[in-house]
């Protein structure tokens, strides 16, 4: 192998070097889920399937498998900063991706690193956390309303759970909806919520983005008949990608929620819980009822060498296309 000190050929440099172009890079902070069906795993082959680069922030671990949570060890908030300003003074950040973080604390040292970098997109994704003691819910939720929401750009959560979360004593017979969520979000500094999971009649549910002003998009999917794990880590972490890749936000919307409509349509069963959703459904090889005479490509390595499936992303040209 060469010494590192020794200069590369000029058929080798760097491709970054040769192509400007290289994907953005997007930070994202939350658990480590040793199950891959959310967390960091389901961030990083979100953000990765939308063409960017995933800067993957551990903030704690899970104990858990693919049915339930049994616990959480959260990482000093030390610890947090130190690798998120170690890789910022690096690299430029084009988004940023908040997920459970674990503890009050860090919370606190993750607005403090968004403070700093405040021309910054930040997603915030707010998950159940109906598997945590009370106690704990509530700190960590007091500390995420005061110091985090006012630091976000797009927040994104179930309607349930950011119902009981931000309009704790809504008074009338009927469910917020998807504007009177936003205008909660907004008075804590918000200025888009985006709002899933909606019920609606004949087994459908409404994705609703609005502010306290409007409805600026809307997309209904039918229910699945199944259980998934690890759909909201999916969908904010593809929206986080695409508004680094230069997408608009309805445009980024629309796009992430195919691509989980489309994870959860290949969605798997590895163990004994519940579904995962297949994030990297675009990359598997096509079925085998192709016409026997195809003709393989004489530029592709192999006499049988499979042709690569489209992405389902549409990107921009500073994207990457697999």
């Amino acid at each position: 192998m060469a010494n590192s000190n020794t200069p590369l050929p000029e058929n080798r440099k760097l491709q970054a070097e040769e192509n400007p172009a290289s994907p953005a890079c997007v930070m994202t902070f939350n658990a480590n889920d040793p199950s891959g069906a959310g967390g960091l795993a389901a961030d990083i082959t979100a953000i990765a399937s939308a063409g960017a680069h995933p800067l993957a922030i551990v903030t704690g671990a899970y104990t858990r498998d693919s049915a339930e949570i049994f616990d959480h060890f959260a990482f000093d908030e030390e610890a947090v900063g130190d690798q998120a300003r170690a890789a910022l003074e690096d690299m430029p950040v084009s988004a940023i991706k908040v997920g459970f973080v674990g503890s009050p604390e860090n919370i606190s040292a993750i607005a403090e690193i968004a403070s700093d970098y405040a021309e910054v997109p930040l997603v915030a994704y707010m998950p159940s956390l109906s598997w945590w003691e009370d106690s704990e819910i509530d700190s960590y939720l007091d500390a995420f309303r005061e110091l985090m929401l006012p630091q976000t750009t797009l927040l994104i959560g179930n309607h349930s759970t950011l119902w009981r979360w931000l309009l704790p004593d809504w008074p009338a017979e009927r469910s917020p909806s998807a504007r009177d969520i936003a205008k909660a979000a907004s008075g804590l500094g918000v200025p888009y919520t985006l709002v899933t999971g909606i019920p609606l009649p004949d087994q459908f549910i409404d994705n609703v983005l609005a502010t306290p002003q409007t409805v600026l998009y809307s997309e209904k999917f039918e229910r699945f008949e199944a259980v998934f794990e690890g759909a909201g880590d999916t969908l904010s972490a593809a929206l986080c990608a695409l508004l680094a890749n230069g997408h608009d936000l309805q445009a980024a919307t629309s796009e992430a929620l195919t691509y989980l409509d489309n994870s959860l349509e290949s969605g798997f069963h590895p163990g004994m819980g519940n579904i995962l959703p297949d994030r990297l459904f675009w990359a598997q090889a096509e079925d085998d009822d192709a016409p026997d005479d195809e003709t393989p490509d004489p530029d592709l390595p192999g006499d049988n060498a499979a042709v690569t499936p489209k992405s389902p992303f549409e990107l921009p040209p500073n994207g990457t296309k697999h």
